[in-house]
């Protein structure tokens, strides 16, 4: 799964970095983005224009906005048949900014997990693969959210976690929101980021906690 990232770098670099139109005027760098948080969002072919979102998907269909915590991720391999995100993979897919993620090692017995920060080699800004959905209350409150698509690790997170974000750059990820492209096509963009461009290493346990953030959370221990 992903449960915790960064977007650490100055709005100016990931305009440049990633070929983005306009950026919401109160962007700031974030060490420790959580779920249920507003997180920087395209899902514009054209203009490239970056929105807020709430992570945590609420399908239009939901009963409850509450739904969204327990939808901060969505399987690549069963997009399609889960009623949650078969719509939306259709149809609502985006390109969430980033550029770092957190996963914990697990251990067996009373040893705790340690969290690992995993990034892209020179520091580079990606975008992680993404739906979106925009849920009404009955009262006409709208609310627009997003989640981020897992699949297969690569071989630098393997041994850490046994998922992953699918992971975009600037060359591969505006045919994600390309409007004609269909399953096949778009299954096929679903796969793990090269290992030899990744980095990884451990880091302090202060990112367990989500109203931390500070630069210490992504300092190598």
């Amino acid at each position: 799964m992903c449960g915790r990232f960064t977007i650490t770098l100055e709005p100016g670099e990931f305009q440049a970095e990633l070929d983005l139109g306009d950026l919401p005027s109160d962007f700031v760098p974030r060490y420790n983005v959580a779920p249920t948080q507003n997180v920087a969002v395209s899902r514009d072919n054209a203009s490239h224009k970056v929105e807020w979102m709430r992570w945590g998907l609420v399908p239009s269909w939901a009963k409850d906005p509450t739904i969204g915590v327990r939808m901060i991720n969505a399987r690549a391999e069963t997009l399609l048949e889960k009623p949650s995100f078969r719509q939306a993979f259709q149809k609502r897919r985006c390109l969430i900014l980033a550029d770092g993620f957190y996963e914990w090692q697990k251990f067996t017995g009373k040893q705790p997990s340690i969290p690992h920060y995993f990034k892209l080699k020179e520091k580079k800004a990606f975008f992680f693969a993404g739906l979106w959905d925009q849920w009404q209350s009955a009262e006409g409150e709208k609310l627009t959210t997003c989640t981020i698509i897992t699949g297969e690790p690569n071989d630098l997170v393997r041994p850490v976690h046994d998922r992953m974000p699918v992971i975009f750059d600037r060359k591969s990820a505006w045919a994600w929101l390309d409007p004609t492209a269909q399953g096949p096509a778009l299954q096929s963009m679903l796969k793990p980021y090269p290992a030899s461009e990744m980095d990884c290493y451990p880091v302090s346990t202060l990112v367990n906690q989500a109203a931390i953030e500070t630069p210490q959370l992504i300092q190598r221990l």
